[in-house]
């Protein structure tokens, strides 16, 4: 059962999240049944599970952080079951854009091969076929783990992929899609400069937040560089002007100083069972 733990027994932890899992989708079905997804609804809906399964790709990226910042081991069982909901919010992503192609696979297929970021876009919800495919523990003992730890490697570049598909959908509007490229440019920082096992020193912490904003700012300047007619130096000067709400790139240096805060929390240590020695 999902909301067991390694041991069998009951984990509140993982029940709250596979409930928690299922509330975009709850609250997608609810707007559909009051009828306010408008003006597009098919197109709405499309949009909104991408965007959730985008979202949660993320979030099982940093459950290693956040076991390793607030030390609870726990957290890490929750890896797992994120990562399959963002593959079954991204299969729901598919069947919804079939649905508003009035489920004609001809079009669909064409669409896809045809246009690079439905084809990117694909290949990124094939790569995360598999990983959720192979994300059993029975999995795991056939494969052997260096050959499972290679495969699953490769949700580094499906992120990519998956990032680039939603930036190159939102056109003129890309705020969000910078705003997770910025936050994914932390997560790989984060794995280059945490030590085995552990969180990296406050210090580090700090220097990564810089590091991710400044990632986060030189995304944006490309992105508006190569892909659209707008001035990308305006673009990026914008990020020292707040008047109208931080930028993306300011948004992600916010949370990974957060984080480095988060680090200076005392957290309680693991409690070890002792052995008692026999009367």
């Amino acid at each position: 059962m999902p909301w067991r733990d390694r041991s069998g027994a009951f984990s509140p932890l993982k029940a709250l999240t596979f409930a928690l899992l299922f509330v975009p989708a709850v609250l997608l079905a609810w707007d559909a049944w009051q009828d306010n997804l408008f003006p597009k609804p098919w197109s709405e809906a499309t949009h909104r599970a991408g965007l959730w399964a985008i979202r949660f790709l993320l979030i099982s990226l940093a459950v290693t952080p956040a076991r390793q910042i607030l030390r609870q081991a726990k957290i890490a069982e929750l890896r797992r079951m994120i990562g399959v909901a963002a593959f079954a919010y991204v299969a729901l992503h598919l069947f919804l854009y079939i649905g508003d192609e009035r489920f004609n696979w001809w079009k669909v297929g064409s669409e896809i091969v045809l246009r690079f970021y439905l084809t990117i876009g694909f290949v990124a919800l094939l790569g995360l076929g598999a990983l959720a495919a192979t994300s059993t523990d029975g999995m795991l003992k056939r494969m052997g783990g260096r050959a499972w730890r290679r495969l699953h490697w490769f949700v580094h570049p499906i992120t990519v992929l998956a990032l680039w598909h939603f930036t190159l959908q939102s056109k003129a509007d890309v705020t969000e899609p910078m705003l997770m490229a910025g936050l994914y440019a932390w997560l790989v920082g984060y794995r280059l400069i945490a030590p085995e096992g552990s969180a990296p020193g406050v210090l580090a912490l700090l220097g990564l937040a810089v590091g991710a904003a400044l990632a986060g700012a030189g995304i944006e300047f490309a992105w508006y560089a190569l892909g659209t007619g707008i001035n990308p130096w305006l673009v990026l000067q914008a990020n020292l002007d707040v008047s109208f709400g931080p930028r993306p790139a300011v948004w992600v240096g916010i949370v990974g100083l957060g984080v480095a805060a988060l680090r200076l929390v005392p957290m309680p240590k693991r409690r070890r069972a002792v052995r008692r020695a026999p009367a």
